[in-house]
């Protein structure tokens, strides 16, 4: 008469404590017998279902929580109501603040901006990777009527047209950020209110130097081309 063993697959479920009524009694008899194998088995399934259950009441650090949302990407849920888009207004544009008096041209590693929509502020920071032409985004959005307003697990996606190339959510401090690979007409999305409202402001591709890596300004271009070479 051969003798039932049971597979890994069902010794996690009788550690944790899922195990099929009708199941259950039988894997514990069959235990009692003496199987030196399953027994084996069901022992490391309970340490590793032990473990895991502490794991969870440890506190997970915000800078987990982000690189674990960048790998695993969650689509933001979007409410089935029509979205409410949010006007807004550029309050600060690195790429466009005049070259200091003297100089001929400048040079600018990455693109800084802020945008007002509403009531919230959105910071944006680019900053192109050497050699390559992939770039990090690091912003925050945050309420310039109420500071206090948490801005936490809000859904930020960076959108390519209808494609989404990024997508992330923000910590306790309003703080995001992604990698990416840079493409054109490129949007930040921020969901609020479950997806009832939409920041959407456009993002700056910068053209990487494959010498230094860095990104010239507009400005720095035309002033290139009125001054001209002195001889």
């Amino acid at each position: 008469m051969s003798i039932k063993h049971y597979g890994i697959v069902e010794w996690v479920d009788f550690a944790r404590g899922v195990s099929s009524t009708g199941s259950r009694p039988a894997m514990e008899a069959h235990l009692a017998g003496g199987c030196l194998s399953c027994r084996q088995l069901a022992e490391f399934c309970s340490k590793l279902a032990a473990v895991c259950g502490g794991a969870v009441l440890q506190p997970v650090p915000d800078g987990a929580l982000s690189q674990a949302r960048a790998l695993f990407p969650t689509r933001p849920k979007v409410a089935a109501k029509r979205s409410f888009r949010v006007p807004f207004e550029l309050i600060y544009d690195s790429l466009l603040v005049p070259s200091a008096a003297g100089l001929r041209s400048s040079w600018q590693v990455g693109w800084q901006a802020l945008y007002r929509a509403g009531d919230c502020s959105v910071d944006l920071r680019v900053e192109p990777e050497l050699h390559s032409s992939r770039a990090a985004l690091v912003g925050q959005i945050s309420s310039h009527v109420a500071p206090e307003t948490e801005m936490s697990d809000l859904a930020v996606c960076l959108k390519s047209g209808k494609m989404v190339v990024a997508e992330t959510r923000s910590n306790r401090y309003g703080e995001f950020q992604m990698e990416y690979e840079q493409q054109k007409r490129l949007q930040l999305c921020v969901f609020l209110e479950s997806g009832g409202k939409t920041i959407q402001v456009p993002v700056k591709r910068l053209a990487t130097d494959t010498g230094v890596g860095a990104a010239r300004t507009g400005t720095a271009k035309a002033g290139r081309k009125r001054v001209g070479v002195r001889k």
